[in-house]
Order: C-alpha cells, then structure tokens, then sequence
C-alpha cells in the first residue's frame, strides 16, 4: 500500500483560557459535539474521536461525557445549535466542517474548539497561523483545495484524456468555492462550477453539468454532500458521468474514484488533541496539523458499467481497488 507523506506544521505560543477542563478535573468533563449531519452517518467518527480521547485517558460515560447537536442538513440551525451548547458549560467544542468551526467561534472566543475542516484556517479566520494558532480554535485542516489538482489530474489520467472538468460544491461554504478558484485559475485549469446546498437541487446541478458537456465531475469536500453521498453516487450513474470524491466511503458506497485523506483518522486526531486540551493543553499552544497519507481508491464495478478500462499504471498506484 503506497502512502502520500506531506510535512505537519509545528509548534506554538500562548494566553491562559478561563474555562479548560483543569478547572473541571474534579467534575465529569463535557464536550459539545456539533454537527451539520445527522446520528446515523455519525458513528464510524464518532467512535474514533473517542478512540482518540481514549488514547489519553478520557474514556466517554467515565471521565468525559459528549453532549451531541445535530443540524441534520440545515446549515442555518447551527448557529442556535451552536448557543445551546454553551448551557452545559462545555470544556470544549468539537465541529466537523467549514460553517460548523465558524457557528461555533462566533458563539465563544473562550471555550476551546477543535476543529477538522476542509480549507484554509487562517483565510477562514480560525486561527493567525498553523503554527501559532493565536486564539481559541485548533484541529485538522485537510486544505481540500491543494488536492483538486491532483484530483483532477487522476481522473483525467483515469479517462485516457483532457476531458473538461465539473465541480460540484455548496454554495453556503463560499470560503472553499473561492479557495478552489484561485487554485484552478493560478495553473490556467478551469472548471465548469454546479452549486447544491441541498438534496433538492443535486439534480438540477447534474443537468447542468450535463449541458455543460461536462467529460468528467468532481464532488467538493462538503458535510451535506458527504451525509447525501448514496444519492450523489446514484446521480453521476444515472448520468453517465465520470465522478471523484475527496473520501473512501463514495467509492465503498458506489462511486467511481476517490483521493484524500482518512476521516476516520483525522477524527481520531482531533480526540488526541481535545483530549490533550482537557489534560491543559491550550489550543493556541496547539499547532493546526494536515493529514500526512492520502488514499486512491477505484472502484472497478463502477469503472466497468461507465465503459471505462482503467489504465494499469492508476491500478497500480491504487490503495485500494473496490470489485
């Protein structure tokens, strides 16, 4: 199994927090959990956070427990979501995705935040730096828009051509949108952009696409896309149309190809650092890391029924290739 190694960002500087789990040691600490998703898709990750909590020493129903918010789709409940997990005096916040990490730092520049989001930090004004994260917010960054190149670059690779290339993305999570522009305009790249917010309009989006004579499609790193990724796979077949996905769990459910980093893993490392945070840790003292291993996996059913014949080099490259 080959792995792509990039470098982490280290170390990090300073103040005093007024609320972190030391002062909460001889109580049960609580962390709020919020989410744009919903409980059912959750478990995979939320059982690697607590792995990662577990990891060092925070063990959930014993010294831990997580109070869970969900905005099951709607990106507008999350700031009243957000405000209600402050009544239970949380030692910290964890939040998946861009528009949660922000609901949740407009409600508290105090409370800690861990974050695993998919652009830049400190463009979405999370943090002054990687290394010095300088306020109440740290966690994972997987800086999606540096991998829409690569991406782009394997499914062009995949179809043996220079098809011209749809991007599929919300248009609640404008941060991502621009950042994925100025990389695509800075190599002279350009992509045919479809925006959904929601399940009522992916359809409408992949028409779109289709009249844009779109070859080939990919699907933006984007919570509702991942909570609605049965359909999007269901669409790009009915369609036709050739798609990658930033995660493994489109390909398990489907789709054509995928390459990104490990959400289970990620996960995994945001329960280490709110775990080191309940220990004392500060998040500003907290360097902001990177996933370090990106995963291609293919799915050759899918390759098959799309007339495709992948090439034997993108095969061998593979991590994983899905019958």
């Amino acid at each position: 199994m080959r792995r792509r190694e990039f470098i982490t960002l280290l170390v990090g500087a300073a103040p005093l927090w007024p609320l972190t789990a030391s002062a909460q040691r001889s109580a049960v600490a609580v962390i709020g959990l919020l989410s744009v998703g919903s409980p059912d898709i959750a478990s995979p990750y939320d059982a690697a956070f607590e792995r990662g909590l577990a990891e060092r020493g925070f063990v959930v129903g014993k010294n831990v427990t997580i109070e869970r918010r969900w905005a099951r789709g709607n990106h507008s409940r999350l700031p009243e979501l957000a405000q209600e997990l402050l009544h239970f005096n949380p030692a910290l916040i964890i939040g998946g995705g861009n528009v949660v990490a922000l609901a949740a730092r407009k409600v508290t520049s105090t409370i800690p935040i861990v974050f695993v989001i998919a652009s830049d930090p400190v463009k979405l004004g999370l943090a002054k730096s990687f290394a010095h994260p300088g306020g109440n917010a740290t966690g994972i960054s997987m800086m999606t828009a540096r991998l829409v190149l690569k991406r782009l670059e394997l499914i062009q690779e995949l179809l043996q051509q220079k098809a011209t290339v749809g991007f599929l993305v919300n248009p609640d999570n404008q941060d991502l949108l621009q950042e994925i522009d100025e990389v695509a305009r800075s190599t002279g790249r350009t992509l045919k952009v479809a925006k959904a917010r929601n399940q009522d309009e992916l359809e409408p989006a992949f028409r779109q696409l289709v009249s844009a004579q779109v070859g080939a499609v990919l699907v933006s790193n984007d919570a509702i896309f991942f909570n609605l990724r049965a359909q999007l796979v269901a669409l790009a077949d009915r369609h036709s149309l050739p798609a990658s996905y930033e995660f493994r769990e489109f390909p398990a459910a489907g789709g054509l190809m995928s390459y990104g980093p490990s959400l289970v893993a990620n996960f995994e490392k945001a329960g280490i650092y709110a775990a080191r945070i309940l220990g004392g840790a500060r998040p500003e003292d907290l360097p902001i890391q990177q996933p370090t291993e990106f995963s291609l996996v293919l799915n050759s059913a899918t390759a098959r029924s799309l007339g495709i014949e992948i090439p034997p080099s993108l095969l061998a490259r593979a991590d994983e290739v899905i019958e």
